[in-house]
């Protein structure tokens, strides 16, 4: 099946035509202000478990839920804590996910089997107008095969899944570029289990108090697998300093190296094969972070040093992105 592509001004037909097939049980790659999603119909358990089959993705894995407002909270989950509402109303449409109670509108499949559901409000005019021109709520983790880098632009979708998407929505770049922030709600004290696009001081200013960042949790989330994220080099993380001088060994030794040069060191001589120049800003770098991987894979690196920011704000989520894709390789 030839992908068809709706570019960004997304005209009334192509929001219609995506919608019809997500009536269908097709997948449609849409555009949110994270990353690219792979939809499919969240009632439909075939369509569901189709994102599985292409993407490769252990069926255990849950799904986020994508709505198309906090109005319509009630109508996926159940038992919705005070505190849900709370950040569900100050942050929606955003990059915040919500693990609360299912509702019985949500397949199992779309779980991985839990009792819990992740829901979120996407932050992107097409995203938005795709769930009102369709009606009802959609599955769509990010649209890269399970465990590689996420796809923020639409040519990224086609570069990895090919004819594997029905229709794909062009909405350009993705502007937040690292996935939502999943919170556990289902009780009064919310919890991080996946750093994202709203910060951890954003919801410490809701809350007021900072919520836990657990290392692991009972909850299963997206994101958690140990290697995730990852390109096709390995990635090596060191301390700042010592980015330029690992490196330069590790081409000496004969590698193909990339380099995540930090802002600290902007305009460094580096002997390697490739030099991503980090942007001292986090938003910028976290926009940019998947691209920066990927072009490292395109130059044809076999090993990647980085280094991680500040763990405050977006670098939080940026470095546990680094970390998941310094992760340990899966073994064949």
């Amino acid at each position: 099946m030839r992908i068809r592509i709706a570019r960004v001004t997304a005209r009334t037909s192509d929001i219609a035509k995506a919608a019809g097939v997500l009536r269908a049980g097709g997948l449609v790659a849409l555009p949110t202000e994270t990353v690219y999603g792979l939809g499919a119909n969240a009632e439909d358990p075939a369509a569901v478990s189709r994102i599985f089959q292409v993407k490769g993705r252990p069926p255990s894995h849950p799904l986020i839920v994508h709505i198309g407002g906090a109005r319509l909270l009630d109508d996926w989950v159940e038992d919705v804590p005070a505190t849900a509402r709370l950040l569900a109303e100050r942050f929606w449409p955003g990059p915040l996910t919500l693990v609360l109670r299912r509702g019985q509108r949500v397949p199992l499949e779309a779980t991985g089997g839990l009792e819990t559901v992740a829901v979120r409000v996407p932050d992107h005019p097409v995203a938005l107008a795709l769930l009102e021109a369709f009606g009802g709520g959609v599955t769509a983790p990010s649209a890269n095969r399970f465990g590689s880098v996420s796809p923020t632009t639409a040519n990224d979708v086609r570069a990895e899944l090919g004819d594997a998407v029905d229709f794909v929505l062009d909405g350009g770049p993705c502007q937040v570029g690292v996935e939502s922030t999943i919170v556990d709600a289902t009780g009064d004290a919310p919890s991080i289990l996946r750093p994202g696009g709203v910060t951890r001081e954003d919801l410490e200013a809701v809350l007021g108090s900072p919520p836990a960042v657990p290392s692991t949790s009972r909850v299963r989330v997206p994101g958690q697998h140990p290697s995730h994220y990852a390109p096709r080099a390995r990635v090596v993380l060191v301390e700042p300093e010592k980015v330029v001088a690992e490196a330069e060994l590790a081409q000496e030794l004969g590698h193909q190296v990339g380099v995540f040069l930090p802002a600290a060191l902007a305009g460094a001589a580096v002997k390697a094969h490739a030099v991503v120049a980090v942007p001292g800003s986090m938003a910028l770098y976290a926009r940019g972070l998947y691209g920066f991987l990927r072009e490292l894979d395109q130059r044809g690196c076999d090993l990647i040093i980085a280094s991680l920011p500040v763990e405050k704000g977006l670098g939080l989520a940026i470095a546990n992105r680094l970390r998941r894709a310094a992760g340990p390789r899966p073994t064949m």
